[in-house]
Protein backbone atom coordinates (compact mmCIF):
# COMPACT_ATOMS: atom_id res chain seq x y z
CA UNK A 1 0.00 0.00 0.00
CA UNK A 2 2.80 2.40 0.90
CA UNK A 3 4.58 1.67 -2.38
CA UNK A 4 1.40 2.31 -4.38
CA UNK A 5 0.73 5.59 -2.56
CA UNK A 6 4.30 6.84 -2.99
CA UNK A 7 4.38 5.91 -6.68
CA UNK A 8 1.00 7.58 -7.09
CA UNK A 9 2.54 10.71 -5.58
CA UNK A 10 5.40 10.48 -8.08
CA UNK A 11 2.94 10.20 -10.97
CA UNK A 12 0.95 13.19 -9.75
CA UNK A 13 4.09 15.26 -9.09
CA UNK A 14 5.43 14.42 -12.54
CA UNK A 15 2.16 15.33 -14.27
CA UNK A 16 1.93 18.55 -12.26
CA UNK A 17 5.49 19.43 -13.28
CA UNK A 18 4.73 18.78 -16.92
CA UNK A 19 1.59 20.94 -16.94
CA UNK A 20 3.31 23.67 -14.95
CA UNK A 21 6.15 23.62 -17.44
CA UNK A 22 3.68 24.08 -20.29
CA UNK A 23 2.29 27.16 -18.53
CA UNK A 24 5.75 28.54 -17.74
CA UNK A 25 6.79 28.25 -21.39
CA UNK A 26 4.19 30.86 -22.25
CA UNK A 27 4.59 33.03 -19.17
CA UNK A 28 7.12 32.81 -16.34
CA UNK A 29 7.66 30.23 -13.65
CA UNK A 30 6.86 32.71 -10.87
CA UNK A 31 3.57 33.71 -12.48
CA UNK A 32 2.67 30.04 -12.88
CA UNK A 33 3.54 29.30 -9.26
CA UNK A 34 1.49 32.28 -8.10
CA UNK A 35 -1.57 30.72 -9.74
CA UNK A 36 -0.90 27.09 -8.80
CA UNK A 37 -0.18 27.56 -5.08
CA UNK A 38 -3.57 29.09 -4.17
CA UNK A 39 -5.25 26.35 -6.22
CA UNK A 40 -3.39 23.69 -4.28
CA UNK A 41 -4.33 25.34 -1.00
CA UNK A 42 -8.00 25.32 -2.00
CA UNK A 43 -7.91 21.64 -2.97
CA UNK A 44 -6.19 20.59 0.25
CA UNK A 45 -8.51 22.72 2.38
CA UNK A 46 -11.63 21.16 0.84
CA UNK A 47 -10.17 17.66 1.25
CA UNK A 48 -9.24 18.36 4.87
CA UNK A 49 -12.77 19.55 5.64
CA UNK A 50 -14.28 16.43 4.05
CA UNK A 51 -11.90 13.98 5.73
CA UNK A 52 -11.94 15.61 9.13
CA UNK A 53 -9.34 14.99 11.80
CA UNK A 54 -8.21 16.78 14.92
CA UNK A 55 -5.10 18.83 14.16
CA UNK A 56 -2.96 19.82 17.09
CA UNK A 57 -0.98 23.02 17.26
CA UNK A 58 2.22 20.99 17.05
CA UNK A 59 1.09 19.19 13.90
CA UNK A 60 0.13 22.47 12.27
CA UNK A 61 3.53 23.92 13.11
CA UNK A 62 5.23 20.91 11.52
CA UNK A 63 3.13 21.48 8.41
CA UNK A 64 3.84 25.21 8.32
CA UNK A 65 7.55 24.53 8.71
CA UNK A 66 7.39 22.04 5.85
CA UNK A 67 5.70 24.60 3.63
CA UNK A 68 8.24 27.29 4.45
CA UNK A 69 11.09 24.86 3.74
CA UNK A 70 9.57 23.75 0.44
CA UNK A 71 8.84 27.30 -0.70
CA UNK A 72 12.32 28.46 0.24
CA UNK A 73 13.80 25.51 -1.62
CA UNK A 74 11.88 26.57 -4.71
CA UNK A 75 13.34 30.09 -4.67
CA UNK A 76 16.85 28.81 -3.91
CA UNK A 77 16.50 26.41 -6.83
CA UNK A 78 15.56 29.34 -9.09
CA UNK A 79 18.77 31.01 -7.98
CA UNK A 80 20.76 27.82 -8.63
CA UNK A 81 19.43 27.67 -12.18
CA UNK A 82 20.42 31.30 -12.68
CA UNK A 83 23.97 30.64 -11.44
CA UNK A 84 24.80 27.33 -13.07
CA UNK A 85 23.88 24.89 -15.87
CA UNK A 86 20.72 22.88 -15.44
CA UNK A 87 22.66 19.71 -16.28
CA UNK A 88 24.40 20.14 -12.92
CA UNK A 89 21.91 21.94 -10.70
CA UNK A 90 18.84 19.77 -11.39
CA UNK A 91 20.38 16.38 -10.49
CA UNK A 92 22.24 17.81 -7.49
CA UNK A 93 19.02 19.24 -6.08
CA UNK A 94 17.01 16.09 -6.80
CA UNK A 95 19.64 13.85 -5.22
CA UNK A 96 19.95 15.92 -2.04
CA UNK A 97 16.16 16.06 -1.75
CA UNK A 98 15.92 12.26 -1.85
CA UNK A 99 19.06 11.34 0.11
CA UNK A 100 18.31 13.53 3.15
CA UNK A 101 15.02 11.85 4.17
CA UNK A 102 16.47 8.42 3.41
CA UNK A 103 19.44 9.14 5.68
CA UNK A 104 17.19 10.51 8.43
CA UNK A 105 14.88 7.51 8.15
CA UNK A 106 17.72 5.00 8.39
CA UNK A 107 19.30 6.83 11.33
CA UNK A 108 15.95 6.80 13.12
CA UNK A 109 15.55 3.07 12.74
CA UNK A 110 13.96 2.34 9.36
CA UNK A 111 14.66 -1.36 8.80
CA UNK A 112 15.13 -2.24 5.15
CA UNK A 113 15.98 -5.64 3.73
CA UNK A 114 19.00 -6.12 1.48
CA UNK A 115 16.89 -6.17 -1.68
CA UNK A 116 15.02 -3.03 -0.67
CA UNK A 117 18.27 -1.23 0.13
CA UNK A 118 19.59 -2.06 -3.34
CA UNK A 119 16.31 -0.84 -4.83
CA UNK A 120 16.51 2.41 -2.88
CA UNK A 121 20.10 2.93 -4.05
CA UNK A 122 19.07 2.35 -7.67
CA UNK A 123 16.20 4.82 -7.28
CA UNK A 124 18.50 7.47 -5.84
CA UNK A 125 20.91 7.13 -8.76
CA UNK A 126 17.99 7.10 -11.20
CA UNK A 127 16.63 10.36 -9.78
CA UNK A 128 19.93 12.10 -10.48
CA UNK A 129 20.32 10.60 -13.97
CA UNK A 130 16.77 11.31 -15.14
CA UNK A 131 17.05 14.91 -13.88
CA UNK A 132 20.09 15.63 -16.04
CA UNK A 133 19.39 18.10 -18.81
CA UNK A 134 21.53 19.47 -21.59
CA UNK A 135 23.07 22.89 -21.04
CA UNK A 136 20.35 25.41 -21.94
CA UNK A 137 22.99 27.59 -23.60
CA UNK A 138 23.08 24.99 -26.36
CA UNK A 139 19.30 24.90 -26.81
CA UNK A 140 17.00 26.88 -29.05
CA UNK A 141 14.12 28.63 -27.31
CA UNK A 142 11.16 30.81 -28.08
CA UNK A 143 11.65 34.43 -27.00
CA UNK A 144 9.25 34.13 -24.07
CA UNK A 145 10.39 30.72 -22.84
CA UNK A 146 11.57 30.53 -19.27
CA UNK A 147 12.76 27.88 -16.89
CA UNK A 148 10.25 25.71 -15.16
CA UNK A 149 11.44 24.11 -11.99
CA UNK A 150 10.67 21.25 -9.62
CA UNK A 151 8.84 22.18 -6.48
CA UNK A 152 8.04 20.73 -4.17
CA UNK A 153 7.50 20.43 -3.63
CA UNK A 154 6.91 22.27 -3.33
CA UNK A 155 6.74 22.48 -3.38
CA UNK A 156 5.27 22.89 -2.82
CA UNK A 157 7.18 21.86 -3.00
CA UNK A 158 6.33 21.93 -3.97
CA UNK A 159 8.36 21.35 -5.19
CA UNK A 160 9.20 22.40 -4.53
CA UNK A 161 9.08 20.25 -4.02
CA UNK A 162 8.92 20.77 -4.59
CA UNK A 163 6.43 21.73 -4.63
CA UNK A 164 5.24 23.18 -6.82
CA UNK A 165 7.68 21.14 -8.72
CA UNK A 166 7.49 22.49 -12.28
CA UNK A 167 8.97 20.20 -14.88
CA UNK A 168 12.38 19.80 -16.36
CA UNK A 169 12.73 20.28 -20.08
CA UNK A 170 11.91 23.94 -20.59
CA UNK A 171 14.61 26.39 -21.49
CA UNK A 172 16.42 28.81 -19.21
CA UNK A 173 16.72 32.49 -19.94
CA UNK A 174 17.40 35.59 -17.90
CA UNK A 175 14.07 35.34 -16.09
CA UNK A 176 15.16 32.15 -14.33
CA UNK A 177 15.79 34.07 -11.11
CA UNK A 178 12.35 35.42 -10.16
CA UNK A 179 13.62 37.96 -7.66
CA UNK A 180 16.64 39.30 -9.53
CA UNK A 181 16.30 43.05 -10.09
CA UNK A 182 17.27 44.76 -13.31
CA UNK A 183 20.95 45.60 -13.47
CA UNK A 184 21.58 49.36 -13.65
CA UNK A 185 23.32 50.38 -16.86
CA UNK A 186 26.94 51.38 -16.68
CA UNK A 187 27.42 50.10 -13.15
CA UNK A 188 29.08 47.03 -11.81
CA UNK A 189 26.39 45.50 -9.69
CA UNK A 190 25.76 42.34 -7.70
CA UNK A 191 22.46 41.42 -6.05
CA UNK A 192 22.22 40.56 -2.40
CA UNK A 193 25.10 40.48 0.04
CA UNK A 194 28.54 41.25 -1.30
CA UNK A 195 30.75 39.57 1.29
CA UNK A 196 33.00 36.63 0.62
CA UNK A 197 30.79 34.06 2.43
CA UNK A 198 27.88 35.02 0.20
CA UNK A 199 30.03 34.77 -2.94
CA UNK A 200 31.10 31.27 -1.90
CA UNK A 201 27.48 30.24 -1.47
CA UNK A 202 26.15 32.01 -4.55
CA UNK A 203 27.04 29.44 -7.19
CA UNK A 204 24.96 26.87 -9.01
CA UNK A 205 25.99 23.57 -7.39
CA UNK A 206 25.99 24.96 -3.83
CA UNK A 207 22.61 26.61 -4.30
CA UNK A 208 21.29 23.41 -5.87
CA UNK A 209 22.44 21.42 -2.85
CA UNK A 210 20.80 23.92 -0.49
CA UNK A 211 17.54 23.73 -2.42
CA UNK A 212 17.67 19.94 -2.23
CA UNK A 213 18.15 20.15 1.54
CA UNK A 214 15.06 22.38 1.74
CA UNK A 215 13.00 19.96 -0.36
CA UNK A 216 14.21 17.01 1.73
CA UNK A 217 13.35 18.91 4.90
CA UNK A 218 9.84 19.39 3.54
CA UNK A 219 9.44 15.62 3.23
CA UNK A 220 10.85 15.00 6.71
CA UNK A 221 8.71 17.61 8.47
CA UNK A 222 5.49 16.31 6.92
CA UNK A 223 6.31 12.88 8.34
CA UNK A 224 6.60 14.45 11.79
CA UNK A 225 3.08 15.88 11.67
CA UNK A 226 1.51 12.60 12.79
CA UNK A 227 -1.19 10.33 11.38
CA UNK A 228 -4.22 11.37 13.45
CA UNK A 229 -4.54 14.91 12.15
CA UNK A 230 -6.27 14.33 8.82
CA UNK A 231 -4.87 16.51 6.05
CA UNK A 232 -4.68 19.67 8.15
CA UNK A 233 -0.86 19.71 8.26
CA UNK A 234 -0.96 19.95 4.46
CA UNK A 235 -3.20 22.99 4.74
CA UNK A 236 -0.62 24.60 7.01
CA UNK A 237 2.08 23.55 4.54
CA UNK A 238 0.28 25.28 1.69
CA UNK A 239 -0.07 28.41 3.79
CA UNK A 240 3.70 28.32 4.23
CA UNK A 241 4.12 27.97 0.46
CA UNK A 242 1.82 30.93 -0.08
CA UNK A 243 3.80 33.09 2.35
CA UNK A 244 7.07 32.40 0.54
CA UNK A 245 5.57 32.95 -2.92
CA UNK A 246 3.94 36.16 -1.71
CA UNK A 247 7.27 37.46 -0.44
CA UNK A 248 8.88 36.58 -3.79
CA UNK A 249 6.15 38.39 -5.71
CA UNK A 250 6.44 41.51 -3.54
CA UNK A 251 10.24 41.49 -3.80
CA UNK A 252 10.11 41.13 -7.58
CA UNK A 253 7.69 44.02 -8.00
CA UNK A 254 9.64 46.26 -5.61
CA UNK A 255 12.99 45.55 -7.24
CA UNK A 256 12.05 45.54 -10.92
CA UNK A 257 8.84 47.56 -10.93
CA UNK A 258 6.64 44.78 -12.33
CA UNK A 259 6.44 41.05 -12.77
CA UNK A 260 8.42 39.94 -15.85
CA UNK A 261 6.90 37.92 -18.64
CA UNK A 262 3.44 37.50 -20.11
CA UNK A 263 0.50 37.05 -17.71
CA UNK A 264 -1.12 33.61 -17.60
CA UNK A 265 -4.23 34.12 -19.73
CA UNK A 266 -6.63 32.14 -21.89
CA UNK A 267 -8.94 29.34 -20.77
CA UNK A 268 -6.58 26.55 -21.76
CA UNK A 269 -3.52 28.02 -20.08
CA UNK A 270 -5.37 28.95 -16.91
CA UNK A 271 -6.95 25.50 -16.88
CA UNK A 272 -3.54 23.84 -17.15
CA UNK A 273 -2.21 25.97 -14.30
CA UNK A 274 -5.19 25.11 -12.08
CA UNK A 275 -4.89 21.42 -12.92
CA UNK A 276 -1.18 21.53 -12.16
CA UNK A 277 -1.88 23.01 -8.73
CA UNK A 278 -4.57 20.42 -8.03
CA UNK A 279 -2.31 17.54 -9.06
CA UNK A 280 0.54 18.87 -6.95
CA UNK A 281 -1.75 19.10 -3.92
CA UNK A 282 -2.97 15.56 -4.58
CA UNK A 283 0.62 14.37 -4.77
CA UNK A 284 1.35 16.01 -1.43
CA UNK A 285 -1.62 14.19 0.09
CA UNK A 286 -0.55 10.82 -1.34
CA UNK A 287 2.99 11.27 -0.03
CA UNK A 288 1.70 12.42 3.36
CA UNK A 289 -0.44 9.29 3.77
CA UNK A 290 2.38 7.05 2.51
CA UNK A 291 4.85 8.58 4.95
CA UNK A 292 2.43 8.15 7.86
CA UNK A 293 1.64 4.52 7.02
CA UNK A 294 5.16 3.39 6.18
CA UNK A 295 8.80 4.24 6.67
CA UNK A 296 10.08 7.68 5.70
CA UNK A 297 12.95 6.44 3.53
CA UNK A 298 10.77 4.39 1.18
CA UNK A 299 7.97 6.95 0.89
CA UNK A 300 10.45 9.75 0.16
CA UNK A 301 12.60 7.99 -2.41
CA UNK A 302 9.68 6.51 -4.37
CA UNK A 303 7.74 9.78 -4.49
CA UNK A 304 10.94 11.52 -5.61
CA UNK A 305 10.94 9.51 -8.84
CA UNK A 306 8.63 12.16 -10.36
CA UNK A 307 11.27 13.46 -12.86
CA UNK A 308 10.92 10.18 -14.74
CA UNK A 309 7.22 10.87 -15.26
CA UNK A 310 7.86 14.42 -16.44
CA UNK A 311 10.55 13.28 -18.86
CA UNK A 312 8.31 10.56 -20.32
CA UNK A 313 5.40 12.99 -20.76
CA UNK A 314 7.72 15.46 -22.51
CA UNK A 315 8.83 12.64 -24.80
CA UNK A 316 5.24 11.59 -25.61
CA UNK A 317 3.65 15.03 -26.01
CA UNK A 318 6.52 17.21 -27.27
CA UNK A 319 8.64 14.47 -28.86
CA UNK A 320 11.59 15.68 -26.81
CA UNK A 321 14.63 13.47 -27.23
CA UNK A 322 15.78 11.48 -24.24
CA UNK A 323 19.48 11.68 -23.55
CA UNK A 324 21.31 8.38 -23.14
CA UNK A 325 21.89 9.11 -19.46
CA UNK A 326 18.15 9.66 -18.98
CA UNK A 327 17.35 6.33 -20.62
CA UNK A 328 19.74 4.63 -18.23
CA UNK A 329 18.06 6.46 -15.36
CA UNK A 330 14.60 5.26 -16.43
CA UNK A 331 15.79 1.65 -16.57
CA UNK A 332 17.40 1.97 -13.15
CA UNK A 333 14.23 3.54 -11.75
CA UNK A 334 12.15 0.62 -13.02
CA UNK A 335 14.60 -1.89 -11.56
CA UNK A 336 14.65 -0.05 -8.24
CA UNK A 337 10.85 0.04 -8.00
CA UNK A 338 10.67 -3.69 -8.75
CA UNK A 339 13.18 -4.47 -5.99
CA UNK A 340 11.44 -2.22 -3.48
CA UNK A 341 8.04 -3.72 -4.31
CA UNK A 342 9.34 -7.28 -4.12
CA UNK A 343 10.99 -6.56 -0.77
Amino acid sequence: MVTALALGAALAYGAADFLGGAVARRSTALRAVALCVPTGLTVVLVAALLIGGSPSGTAMLWGLGAGLAGGTGLLVFYRALARGPMSVTAPVSALFAAVLPVAVGVLRGDRLSGGVLVGVALCLIAIALVSMESDPADAQAAPDAVASVPVTVAAAAGQVHAGDRFGHGTVLQAQTDPVAPVRPRGKRWSPGLGGRPWRLLDNGPVMAGLSGVCFGTFLILLKEAGDDTGLWPLVASRVGNLLVVGIALIATVRLSGALPGTPVSGRLLIGLALLSGALDASANALYFVAAQQGVLSLAAVLSSLYPAVTVLLARIVYSERLRAVQRVGLVMAAAGVILVTAG
